[in-house]
């Protein structure tokens, strides 16, 4: 907490009125979420905080339900009050006296601002609840790799700290590093690793694989340096057993997700269809209602939600995929550069560069569309379509480059782990790599890594720091997770000491697992890809076919009133009006499905290209047979 500024003046001020509240038994549940969750905020201030939140809306929703209570009209509060008594059991068999305006109005502005108060804090706990989730999921997939990286530097000469330590300075390994740092400031703390080992264990939200890891890793490590790596060898392969199975879960997920998703994307463009042929049957249908907006009809109520229900259903399932995506899979995430120069050098290859660039273009060219004459649907779409392509573009061109770049390392890692099992120094396997090998998109790296590590006046200033700074500075230029947890494997492992053969021997294998794993999960993903096309092309097929074989025999039979048993309303079905609106939930389709298939691929980027390629896809058809 901050002690300078308003910020910290407005926190001290509301850790004064309710920081009390922290010890109150009905938080007994929240503080056991909140050290699962292990946010940035002390515990107390957390509580204060949600307090003041909870109070304001409280005051602000019971004030405006009250005002708008107070201020309907008398006929409105006495239908719904009328409604009410009638629906409700006995009260319908009970007559009740008139309630003042003023008492109805207290009344439900009390009840209102009881609920939101309410909210608030279930809320608040479910937030603390999310938070742990989301760590114990994080947890769950970085613990495998951390504990053969433990296994990795067991073979050398390094204590329990050394080792944990290790381990905690990867950024790759995510939740499960964060435990060991915590574990090691606990340690430093009370001057006992064990006891540091033991309020972790009992803190985690992952109670099922950490919290006994760390127990064991602690009995083990007493017990002889042969026992610990025993134990983490046997401990590695069984978590790396539950992670496939997890996955094999996950998996399972996705494709129940997939079908739903194809339902659920389907079924409007369908919903559409009987509600345009059931009105020439139900006049209704097409008769005019009032809104906030204006008059519509019940045709573009239907229209409009099947549009922003399938929007919402692609934002979903969107956001599920990247939920059961396993760590592994997890798109890669790209920063932009903070000035403009930098911003526009990086633009052909950082899609967050691109996305920069390419952004502030979609006004004028929404300008431009509309002074050629189009549509306001076609405008918004079309300008999507010119903003996300190239974005999209530049992250698949990103991807391959990585990808490329995926597949050397391994061989640099394999060269440079023969080199050192002979005896050669790091740098100079390193300098001997990137001379001899054709390493592909990885080559400027590596020889940049050379230099680097060939700086220095004599082969001993080559010391340990001064090589992970040079391998940071190489994971940077690189830029795939993959290389961050390789070459992370080989700073402990050079750092290990002791057995340089078989700690290579044993990071060869790692490499090799981590690359066929991530390969193995990105060609299950594009199955997903595949049922995001072929729905939208369905949604496609379904809509053309309708407007050019049903909405015009519709059109001409409900002209047929000749007959005295047929009743049909001649102006049921207006053909244009028809395509518009089949039109306007197929572009919706097109840009979910590309939602849906882009985030299976690679992520949001992706996304962008997919959606903007589908919704240039559905203008085309629509356009090409005459349909716009």
């Amino acid at each position: 907490m901050t002690t300078d500024g308003t910020l910290g003046l407005l926190d001290r001020g509301l850790y004064a009125l309710f920081g009390h509240h922290a010890d109150d038994t009905r938080h007994v549940r929240t503080r056991e979420l909140y050290r699962e969750a292990n946010p940035d905020v002390d515990f107390g201030l957390y509580v204060a905080r949600l307090y003041a939140l909870s109070w304001i809306l409280c005051l602000a929703s019971g004030a405006v339900a009250a005002s708008a209570v107070a201020l309907l009209p008398p006929a409105t509060v006495d239908a719904v009050t009328t409604a009410g008594s009638n629906s409700l059991p006995v009260l319908d068999r009970v007559q009740l006296p008139a309630v003042p305006r003023g008492v109805a109005a207290a009344g439900v502005g009390l009840v209102v601002g009881t609920l939101a108060r309410w909210v608030v804090f279930r809320l608040g706990g479910r937030y603390l609840a999310w938070v742990a989730t989301a760590r114990r999921a994080d947890i769950e997939s970085t613990l495998p790799g951390a504990v053969r990286y433990l296994r990795v530097l067991a073979a050398g000469a390094q204590d329990q700290r050394a080792m944990l330590r290790a381990v905690a300075q990867q950024d790759a390994y995510g939740e499960t590093a964060v435990a060991f740092r915590r574990a090691l400031n606990r340690a430093a703390l009370t001057g006992s690793l064990d006891e540091g080992l033991e309020r972790v264990a009992s803190e985690t939200p992952s109670r099922d694989l950490l919290a006994p890891f760390l127990l064991k890793f602690r009995e083990h490590a007493n017990q002889s340096a042969e026992a610990l790596e025993g134990y983490l060898e046997m401990e590695g392969r069984l978590l790396s057993h539950q992670q496939s199975r997890r996955h094999e879960r996950a998996t399972g997920y996705l494709e129940l997700l997939a079908e739903l998703f194809v339902v659920l994307l389907i079924l409007p463009a369908l919903v559409v269809l009987i509600v345009t042929v059931m009105s020439v049957l139900a006049p209704g249908l097409s008769r005019a209602v009032s809104t906030p907006v204006g008059s519509v009809s019940t045709q573009t109520v239907v229209v409009a939600g099947s549009a922003v229900f399938v929007l919402a259903a692609g934002a979903l399932s969107a956001a599920v995929v990247v939920t059961l995506r396993p760590h592994n899979a997890a798109a890669p995430s790209y920063s932009r550069p903070e000035n403009l120069v930098s911003i526009l050098a990086t633009a052909p290859s950082n899609p967050a560069s691109a996305t920069a660039v390419c952004l502030p273009i979609g006004g004028p060219i929404a300008a431009g569309l509309w002074a050629l004459g189009y549509g306001p649907l076609n405008v918004a779409i079309l300008t999507y379509a010119a903003v996300g392509l190239p974005i999209g573009v530049v992250s698949i061109r990103r991807a391959r480059r990585d990808d490329a770049k995926d597949r050397e390392i391994q061989d640099f890692v394999h060269a440079v782990a023969g080199h050192v099992a002979l005896g050669r120094p790091f740098p100079d396997a390193v300098k001997r790599v990137a001379q001899d090998i054709q390493l592909g998109a990885l080559a400027d790296d590596v020889r940049a890594l050379a230099f680097t590590l060939d700086l220095g006046d004599s082969p001993a200033d080559a010391s340990a720091d001064r090589r992970a700074a040079a391998l940071d500075q190489f994971v940077d230029r690189v830029g795939t997770p993959l290389a961050e947890q390789t070459v992370g494997l080989v700073v402990g492992a050079l750092d290990a000491g002791s057995d340089a053969e078989e700690i290579f021997e044993t990071l060869q294998t790692e490499i090799g697992k981590l690359y066929h794993q991530r390969k193995a999960l990105r060609s299950a993903l594009l199955v997903y890809v595949a049922v995001g096309w072929t729905t939208a092309l369905l949604v496609v097929c379904i809509t053309v076919a309708v407007n050019v074989y049903v909405l015009d025999r519709f059109a001409q039979l409900s002209a047929v009133t000749g007959g005295q048993s047929i009743a049909l309303n001649p102006r049921a079905i207006d053909p244009a009006s028809a395509r518009r609106r089949f039109y306007l939930v197929t572009q919706a389709t097109m840009v979910s499905c590309g939602w849906f298939a882009g985030t299976a691929s690679r992520g949001v980027y992706e996304a962008l290209l997919h959606s903007s390629l589908l919704v240039v896809l559905g203008y085309v058809v629509y356009a090409g047979v005459g349909l716009l």
